[in-house]
């Protein structure tokens, strides 16, 4: 029986590739080609094996990217958990000047390090640790109090400053995660928009450290690393379409399978309509670069803008663009003006997201809310 059925495949397969004749004509001469069923097969085999062979390929480049950033904010994390009380109380009896210099560098890598991710402090930073840390650098102050009196002070100003950069750890890394859970819930890969989000950078190297030695404490590390997956991800996220396009009255027709408005036939409807008056704005779902301006067979006048990834949006039906080709775009931004051209039975927006110029629902990227 199995060998029947394995006969059967086989037998399929081969109508796939039936053998072929072709022929040419060259100087009065007729000249016939056959291709037979094995060499087609063959041929085709090959393609496959290749375009396996390239997907196994940057399956492997993707995981291993993937795996390295995991150990290395593993070994960050490992490294913030070490530093000890008693590594603190040898520094403070080398001298306390060499404390307060340290104090001050490392109060110059927080405040670049929120410069360059955040802007400005957040007002919702979590509040009291209750951590292991927290507990060690209450430790630490008791141990220089008893030993050394006058450094009391600042012994309490680094406590407040450690918990600080906890809190703020914290924060990133529920920021982050938040923003991946967003990301995820249209199908989109966190750790692509990542990549994609750290493309186009350079300048001279300028190191920040929290020591006389050009050290780094651990603990510094691990906040930066969390501030730039933060950052990272909420750049990606900046780029999936999740601001409404117009400030319309409803969305007149949806995605998917609709009853043509020309023919009455049943009908793959791309993207969404959103019914609004003639000359009102349009605006660009998400930060990008326009990529096409004009006029599409059944669009009308439309403006396209590339996200990266792979992730389009297009605007359709428009009376007037307002934007040209290659223009940097905000989300919100405003790219046209909603029309009735092409083919439309009245002023409205189509609105489609595309990945990989495939068509996909534009719902669950306007309904992704900001990340709060």
């Amino acid at each position: 029986m199995p060998t029947m059925k394995l006969a059967g495949a086989v037998a399929r397969i081969r109508s796939w590739f039936p053998e072929r004749e072709f022929f040419m004509r060259s100087q009065g001469q007729v000249r016939f080609i056959r291709i037979s069923s094995r060499l087609q097969m063959a041929v085709a085999g090959g393609i496959a094996g290749a375009v396996l062979l390239w997907l196994v390929v940057m399956a492997a480049t993707l995981i291993s990217q993937i795996s390295a950033a995991q150990d290395h904010a593993a070994l960050l994390q490992r490294e913030a958990a070490v530093a000890s009380a008693e590594s603190r109380v040898q520094k403070y009896r080398g001298g306390l000047e060499g404390v307060a210099d340290d104090l001050a560098r490392r109060q110059d890598f927080i405040e670049k390090a929120i410069q360059g991710t955040i802007g400005e402090l957040p007002k919702d930073l979590p509040q009291g640790t209750g951590s292991d840390s927290s507990a060690e650098a209450a430790k630490t102050v008791h141990k220089i109090s008893m030993e050394l009196p006058e450094a009391r002070r600042l012994a309490q100003l680094e406590a407040r400053q450690l918990a600080f950069i906890e809190r703020l750890t914290r924060y990133a890394d529920a920021r982050a995660a938040a923003t991946e859970t967003a990301i995820r819930r249209v199908g989109l890969n966190p750790a692509l928009l990542r990549a994609s989000a750290r493309e186009a950078q350079g300048g001279p190297l300028i190191r920040l450290f929290t020591g006389r030695n050009d050290s780094l404490d651990p603990r510094f590390a691990r906040l930066g690393a969390s501030l730039e997956r933060m950052a990272m991800l909420q750049k990606g996220l900046a780029r999936i379409p999740n601001t409404l396009p117009a400030s319309l009255e409803y969305i007149s027709s949806g995605f998917g399978y609709r009853s043509d408005p020309f023919t009455g036939g049943a009908a793959f409807h791309a993207g969404l309509d959103f019914r609004g008056p003639v000359g009102a704005p349009i605006y660009s779902a998400a930060a990008g670069t326009v990529s096409f301006v004009g006029a599409k067979q059944g669009y009308g006048n439309c403006v396209e803008v590339s996200h990266g990834n792979g992730l389009m949006t297009r605007y359709a039906h428009m009376s007037r663009t307002g934007a040209h080709v290659g223009e940097k775009v905000d989300a919100g931004a405003e790219i046209g003006k909603i029309g009735s051209t092409g083919r439309s039975t009245g002023p409205h927006l189509h609105f489609e997201v595309r990945i990989n110029d495939r068509p996909v629902n534009p719902r669950p990227f306007l309904e992704a809310a900001h990340v709060q």
